[in-house]
């Protein structure tokens, strides 16, 4: 597949995960573990776009630490301002098979974690060209 489909096709995956997010946000009953489950996969997946869109190949990995340093290892500069986003990579799998997140978590602010994730996505748009 070319690169500029694979871009396509990763952000257009991402976007389910905002639809989702989209009907949930606000929802004092949407379970955190599912919000967060969304959010993170949204993330991870624009985040392996934007590497399809700097020629670089992504890892195996639900870890956006990971895919932020391969980015910024690749001369892309990555706005701090998503550096939060990597809270998010526990969502992938340990909250979604195992643990929760903790009382002493900081409950998720929806809206604010949807403009991050549209930051994002305009971000990664731009890289593509």
């Amino acid at each position: 597949m070319d690169r500029r489909r694979h871009f396509d096709r990763l952000m257009a995956k991402a976007a389910q995960d905002e639809y989702v997010l989209e009907r949930l946000a606000g929802d004092a009953q949407a379970p955190i573990e599912v919000f967060g489950f969304h959010a993170q996969q949204a993330a991870e997946k624009m985040f392996k776009a934007a590497l399809v869109a700097a020629n670089t190949n992504y890892p195996r990995t639900h870890r956006i630490a990971e895919l932020i340093d391969r980015l910024r290892h690749a001369g892309v500069e990555v706005p701090h301002s998503f550096d939060p986003l990597c809270d998010l990579t526990p969502f992938a799998v340990e909250f979604r098979y195992d643990v929760s997140p903790g009382d002493d978590e900081e409950p998720i602010d929806h809206l604010r974690l949807l403009d991050l994730l549209r930051e994002l996505r305009a971000w990664a748009r731009s890289l593509a060209g």
